[in-house]
């Protein structure tokens, strides 16, 4: 087999079909030396996953994109991380300025809210656009095409002179970072399969979990020196900086073979055949459904965090940044410690068990069953329930897209739809009972983690199938 050169992979049609080996032994040195993994592939003898698709003689030379973005390593990571970042960047960075776009526009609060809830809608519905557009075209072109749009409707923002036409732009917004989203998880599943896969959401699931903790800090001191205007200025400049990033170091990851050439009613029977497999389906909702988990904290400790126990914004921040931590690092044990070891789904059972478990404790703890607790038990069971979704969330996504490698782009944008809409679902919910009880937030938790389960071993049936079959 010719050795491929480290050309940088920007010309599409150079990229052969085969997939990555999922052998454990492989995969596990592959992660761990990013720079040997061409050399590796180059002598290690062929496996089935190998030679699933023939590598046509064209594709077999120099030039190969694929090995190109593989050797780059880190930088392929960070491209990806970024591009997963880029949403909570987008919504997490404006939390702060929310007061002062209300008086700027002199619109109601009510009214400003909506700007959050449009960008969130266009993130879960543009995924449904962008998956099948890369699994028809390739993942650059829509990606680019993606972003483009970004900057354009962040810019617009930033001078918006009016609520109405902010809350427009601001769906657009969300519409066109979906690409971010629904492509970084297709590029992985077109580079890596099986365990190296789920090893690799894990890495990922390191740079892009950073944006929740800094998101707000960096909002907070843009409005120090301009008005909330300059935090869309400023995101309009990541989106331009990770634009030329694409353009200079994210190859093209799909064949031209292996892309659909049908329109909108190919992808639909695509996604419809996605959803008609049950262990995809399984593995979906199970990643939704502990999904609005997070979600279910994330709008409710603010509240429980502050006007229940009476921690100070700046508290509040700490715990907040610290279960972040928490996740991140679970995801990295999970990464380098766990996956290769066990199974994704004894990995992925484990963590759903200890969210339920966490869940319950929380439930307990705020209604009263041990009297009166104080912030410390609560905020250790949020951290636990929080740490544990880094043994879900990576292996739900790796799972799911083993079984898609003819449609990775719809089955991820299935995945990132589902999460979202589940999400906004529950978010709802948690304040219910008013604002005197943080038992809603702990019965929505709880709920949702019992139907996640449900789904595990309902539709999956771990016991039953080969792990990562595809259909």
């Amino acid at each position: 087999m010719p050795k491929p050169d480290s050309g940088q992979g920007g010309t599409e049609g150079n990229i052969p079909s085969a997939r990555t080996p999922s052998d454990p032994r492989t995969t596990t040195a592959a992660t761990e030396a990013t720079g040997a993994m061409t050399a590796m592939a180059a002598v290690a003898p062929p496996t089935p996953a190998d030679t699933e698709t023939p590598v046509p003689v064209e594709h077999a030379g120099t030039g190969d994109p694929r090995t190109a973005a593989r050797r780059a390593g880190l930088v392929v990571t960070l491209v990806l991380g970024g591009l997963t970042a880029l949403p909570p960047l987008s919504m997490d960075m404006y939390l702060p300025a929310l007061p002062a776009v209300t008086d700027s526009l002199s619109a109601p609060a009510s009214t400003v809210q909506l700007t959050l809830t449009a960008c969130l809608a266009g993130m879960a519905l543009g995924q449904l656009v962008v998956g099948p557009m890369s699994d028809k075209w390739g993942r650059r072109r829509p990606l680019l095409i993606g972003m483009l749009v970004y900057i354009l409707a962040t810019a617009i923002c930033a001078f918006a002179p009016s609520a109405e036409l902010l809350i427009a732009f601001r769906l657009l917004q969300g519409l066109a970072g979906a690409a971010g989203i629904v492509i970084a998880r297709a590029v992985v599943r077109d580079l890596y399969d099986g365990v190296e896969m789920a090893r690799f959401f894990s890495t990922l699931m390191l740079v892009s979990g950073v944006a929740p903790i800094i998101a707000p800090v960096i909002g907070s001191q843009v409005l120090r020196f301009t008005d909330w205007r300059g935090i869309f200025v400023v995101l309009t400049a990541v989106g331009v900086l990770l634009t030329v990033v694409v353009l200079k170091w994210l190859p093209e990851t799909l064949a031209p073979e292996r892309r659909h050439n049908g329109g909108v009613g190919q992808a639909l029977r695509t996604m419809r055949g996605l959803l008609a497999d049950r262990v995809f389906a399984g593995y979906m909702l199970t990643g939704g459904l502990a999904f609005a988990v997070l979600f279910a904290y994330i709008s409710a400790s603010p509240f429980v965090v502050q006007e229940i126990y009476g921690a100070s914004p700046q508290t509040f921040s700490l715990l907040f940044g610290l279960n972040s931590i928490g996740l991140i690092v679970l995801g990295q044990i999970n990464g380098r410690l766990l996956v290769g070891r066990v199974s994704l789904d004894k990995a992925l059972a484990s963590g759903l068990a200890v969210i339920v478990l966490a869940a319950v404790a929380l439930l307990l703890l705020t209604s009263g069953v041990f009297g009166e607790v104080g912030l410390f038990a609560v905020s250790a069971g949020l951290f636990v329930l929080m740490a544990a979704m880094g043994l879900v969330m990576p292996n739900t996504n790796a799972l799911a897209l083993s079984r898609t490698p003819h449609a990775a782009g719809s089955a991820s944008a299935l995945l990132g739809t589902c999460s979202f809409l589940i999400g906004a679902v529950a978010s709802p919910l948690v304040g219910i009972a008013g604002e005197a009880t943080a038992v809603p937030m702990a019965v929505v938790q709880l709920a949702c983690a019992l139907a996640a389960v449900a789904c595990f071993l309902l539709l999956c049936r771990p016991w039953r199938s080969p792990e990562g079959a595809t259909v």
